[in-house]
């Protein structure tokens, strides 16, 4: 089932998330939900409470790459920090350059709740630290200047009252 995806302005997007247990309800469920709504908005990674679920969970799919990540915690970032431009399915239409650490290592549990520990660079380690992020409250738009944050400030009101379009289906306040 394709689920709605919140829009920039909803508080669950603040909220630090729950950890999970294999017995969560409905968790496989919710997995296989989140791929049909990843792929239908042709994003790259969805967290959990992206679709009102405050969980800690977010799964991430590029051309050769796709996990699924619970309770995940990163252990190490690189020294080495890379600019490049992010967007995000909650915040539609806005994509600004954003630093992140060039690799990091995670430790989390796959959907069969094995216990993994990884390390990721590039696009994938960004991606992480963008979903990472979901689930601890906080958004790309965190590490922008308050400069640039004032500038996007009518695009992002017009974001949180559903008067933008995503190709997608989202919850709006």
């Amino acid at each position: 089932m394709i689920l709605p995806i919140n829009a920039y302005g909803a508080n669950i997007l603040r909220q630090q998330c729950e950890i999970i247990t294999p017995a969560t309800p409905g968790i496989t469920t919710l997995i296989r939900d989140m791929w049909a709504t990843l792929e239908h908005a042709n994003g790259a990674g969805l967290a959990a409470p992206q679709v009102n679920r405050p969980l800690r969970l977010f799964i991430i799919t590029t051309d050769d790459f796709k996990d699924v990540f619970i309770n995940p915690e990163i252990l190490l970032y690189s020294e080495e920090i890379i600019y490049n431009t992010e967007g995000c399915l909650s915040i539609p239409g806005i994509w600004e350059d954003v630093p992140r650490a060039a690799s990091v290592t995670l430790q989390y549990q796959d959907e069969h709740f094995a216990t993994r520990t990884a390390t990721f660079g590039g696009n994938i380690a960004r991606a992480i630290q963008h979903e990472y992020d979901h689930i601890n409250g906080k958004l790309y738009l965190d590490y922008l200047s308050p400069l640039k944050k004032s500038l996007l400030k009518n695009k992002l009101q017009a974001i949180a009252k559903g008067k933008v379009k995503a190709a997608y289906p989202m919850r709006t306040l």
